[in-house]
């Protein structure tokens, strides 16, 4: 793959057309592939793979496959007492795709313990917000009093949601929004939510660790399964 992304001679691919990556098994340390660009057409084909793209502003593309991987069966979730409280006190409202380019620009700009930058530079902006736009992006947000406080964003292929990064301005409002996503899904027989590595926030629901063979086996059996409803939150 040419390791340049600004290379004119990379194809711009449609959301109709399909990049074959290499095998995410054959790599070792994640890292699957170095280069080309975030278009519509290689970005879902990615997904469709098992391998999403993460890297700084100043590098190519990188394409990840991680092993293990880090997921959380809806059937799963764990919500403990103390956030069941403040779902119960209906504290916050909730929406998907109501305001997601909001939400992205705040997961861009939210501080991160241990980091001094983002990964959500420009062009990841721009390219979900044409996945957004295409269908396939998505967004969650938690108000308060008409505010937006918090939220999340991912891709949605079949029964598998493909979570990408959240932000909150208010302790638990991520995490509500969360909860109440997975169960909103499992609802609508979703299958399987996507967190690609290891985090102590989404452990605490129930998260768990499974081999990238594991990963790939299931995601290529629900990538196949339409929900069977709406994600009504």
């Amino acid at each position: 793959m040419d390791t340049n992304r600004n290379n004119s001679n990379f194809p711009v691919l449609d959301i109709r057309e399909y990049f074959q990556f290499s095998s995410p098994e054959k790599s070792k340390n994640g890292l699957v592939a170095i280069g080309g660009n975030l278009s519509l057409g290689m970005l879902f084909s990615a997904y469709m793979q098992g391998i999403f793209p993460w890297f700084n502003e100043d590098e190519p593309v990188l394409w990840w496959s991680p092993d293990p991987r880090f997921v959380l069966f809806p059937e799963e979730l764990h919500i403990p007492k103390s956030l069941r409280r403040v779902l119960n006190q209906k504290i916050f409202t909730f929406s998907m795709d109501k305001a997601f380019e909001d939400v992205i620009l705040s997961c861009a700009t939210a501080k991160r313990q241990g980091q001094s930058g983002t990964w959500i530079n420009s062009e990841m902006i721009e390219s979900y917000c044409n996945l957004h736009q295409a269908g396939y992006a998505h967004s969650v947000e938690a108000y308060l009093d008409g505010k937006l406080v918090g939220g999340f964003y991912g891709v949605l292929i079949g029964s598998v949601f493909f979570g990408e990064s959240m932000f909150s301005h208010v302790e638990n409002a991520s995490k509500a929004a969360f909860c109440t996503f997975v169960e909103a899904f499992r609802k609508a027989s979703g299958k399987l939510i996507d967190s690609q590595i290891y985090t102590d926030h989404i452990a605490r629901f129930g998260g768990r660790n499974i081999s990238r063979a594991a990963f790939l086996r299931y995601e290529k059996d629900y990538l196949k399964e339409s929900l069977l409803g709406e994600v009504n939150l």
